[in-house]
């Protein structure tokens, strides 16, 4: 019994320093972001978008795991303050494409060295063996998650 508690008190450990770690960083993250002016919620966003050139909401929904409306607020709001623009497609005018502005790709350019400085600040604390370690480790849990999810979809969550 003591055997099986351990293991649940790890993966309960292990859970709580990972979601520890991700609400500190984009929380510190943001407040950097917010200090230049921009939002890094926005951002992540607008990364998304650039990096598939151009998306659908439910691209967005299923990437962020956001319900519609905030997705469309979201959108609304970046459209709104000329980041991204909405295009109907030609064979279904119905779809509409998301992509970025030139103000935009901007934007994202503009972030791209606090966000890398705020990376290399985060990460110089790990030797070269501990960050290959690291990445493998969240390599191997992110593997996990596609499969657990998968599993979800298919109904044998």
């Amino acid at each position: 019994m003591s055997n099986t508690f351990t293991l649940a008190s790890e993966n309960v450990e292990a859970a709580e320093a990972l979601r520890d770690f991700y609400q500190t960083s984009q929380r510190a993250l943001n407040r950097l972001m917010a200090a230049q002016g921009a939002s890094f919620a926005k951002t992540k966003m607008m990364i998304f978008i650039h990096r598939q050139g151009k998306v659908r909401s439910t691209d967005l929904m299923e990437a962020f795991g956001f319900a519609p409306r905030t997705i469309t607020e979201a959108v609304d709001a970046l459209e709104k303050d000329g980041l991204v623009e909405r295009v109907a497609d030609a064979g279904d005018r119905r779809v509409k494409h998301i992509s970025l502005t030139a103000a935009g790709v901007e934007v994202v350019r503009l972030s791209e060295p606090i966000r890398k400085r705020f990376g290399d600040q985060l990460f110089e604390v790990l030797d070269p063996a501990e960050k290959k370690q690291l990445a493998q480790l969240v390599g191997r849990l992110n593997v996990r998650l596609r499969e657990l999810e998968k599993n979800i979809a298919d109904g044998e969550g």
